[in-house]
Order: C-alpha cells, then structure tokens, then sequence
C-alpha cells in the first residue's frame, strides 16, 4: 500500500541585515522548531492570493514590526523540502531585504527576535536542515540565486542544488 499522500505548504523565509552585518533570527517559543533557532518567515495566505514578496513583506511587518517595500525585497532562494518531519511537504522562497534594517531585540508571539553575526549561526540550535543546507547556502549568495530540493523522508538528508548562479 502506498504511503498516505502528505500536504504542500508554501512559505517565505526572510534575512534581514543590520547596519553591522548581523542576521535578524527568531529564538522560538513554539512549534514548528520549539526552541531553535529560525529566520522570520511564515506561510503564505494561500486563501487570498497573496504572493510570496507580499507574504514576505506582511511577515516582517508581523514579526519584527517594520514596513519594507516590495522594491527592497530580492528572491536570492528557493527551497523544496520532501516529507519534512514526515508531516509536510514545504516550498519556501527566500528573500533578503537590500540594506540593513534597525529592529529592536525584544519578544514577541513566536519567540525572541536576536541579532547573532553570521559566525555564530552555525553554532546555534538550528533544525537540521538549516544547519546542514540553507544557513551554508543563505550565506554564501551574495547576489546569487539558489534553488535547492532536501529530501528529509530518510534517515539521513540527502539534498540537490538545482541551481546556484
């Protein structure tokens, strides 16, 4: 018999800078990643049409209580995970803002928003997959574009760059 067929999710994860290189990241206090580390991000409002810049755009707003406009948001990744948890299937576009943004460490409904410097990333609890696949990728795209699909159904993670220009 085959396995039950799981849902796809689609959200955005987004990485904002500040004026010293930092990465705004949110410590959570709830699942999904209870307790690990996460960029501001969220599932789009598939229910409205809402597109992922906009998503994007409506989380940072949400979560770290800024306006960015649309013309500061740049895809520099998209992420596809295969049966992540054994739960969900995920789609997740990646946005960085251009420009660094002044955001306030404080706590807020999903956890606590930290800055940390991007040599303290790899250092942090981090769920496997950012760890491992996205942080490595996030930080080396400097203008570059990324596609990667993460095959989380096994054991061990197995992942393809599908493309990185």
């Amino acid at each position: 018999m085959a396995d039950a067929p799981l849902p796809y999710k689609i959200a955005v994860l987004c990485d904002l800078r500040d004026a010293d290189g930092r990465v705004l990241l949110i410590h959570r206090a709830k699942a999904p990643n209870q307790g690990l580390y996460s960029p501001i991000g969220g599932k789009l409002d598939t229910h409205t049409g809402e597109s992922p810049a906009q998503c994007a755009r409506r989380e940072i707003m949400e979560e770290a209580g800024i306006e960015v406009p649309l013309d500061r948001l740049r895809l520099v990744g998209m992420v596809s995970e295969h049966a992540y948890q054994g739960e969900t299937h995920w789609l997740m576009f990646v946005y960085r803002v251009v420009g660094s943004v002044s955001v306030t460490e404080q706590t807020i409904r999903e956890g606590r928003l930290e800055w940390k410097s991007p040599d303290e990333i790899a250092r942090l609890p981090l769920p496997e997959t950012d760890r491992q696949i996205l942080w490595p990728l996030i930080l080396r795209s400097s203008g570059r574009f990324f596609a990667v699909h993460i095959d989380c159904s096994g054991d061990t993670l197995r992942w393809t760059v599908e493309q990185d220009c």
